[in-house]
């Protein structure tokens, strides 16, 4: 049997409806760049207020994915695309 290793990173989702739709956002941005996101856990939760009001909820969430064996045998170059992804994302 093979063993899979997974990564671990923190995504923050931003919404001006509720945090459920933050976190469906953080989720859907990633799931373009990154492949086989397996759980996003939900651990803080804030808003932004103006004038008294609500303007903006944040969730954040740490969220695993698989990494893929090796196969384009370039390690450099799957690096810099992961640091390409995650600037995108913050």
């Amino acid at each position: 049997m093979a063993e899979s290793v997974y990564r671990v990173t923190e995504l923050i989702g931003v919404s001006t409806e509720s945090w459920e739709a933050a976190a469906r956002s953080a989720i859907e941005t990633a799931a373009t760049t990154l492949r086989d996101l397996r759980i996003a856990e939900a651990h803080r939760f804030d808003v932004t207020i103006e004038n008294g009001t609500v303007k903006s909820y944040r969730v954040r969430l740490d969220v695993s994915f698989k990494y893929e064996p090796d196969v384009s045998g370039s390690r450099a170059d799957q690096t810099e695309e992961w640091e390409h992804t995650r600037h995108e994302l913050d």
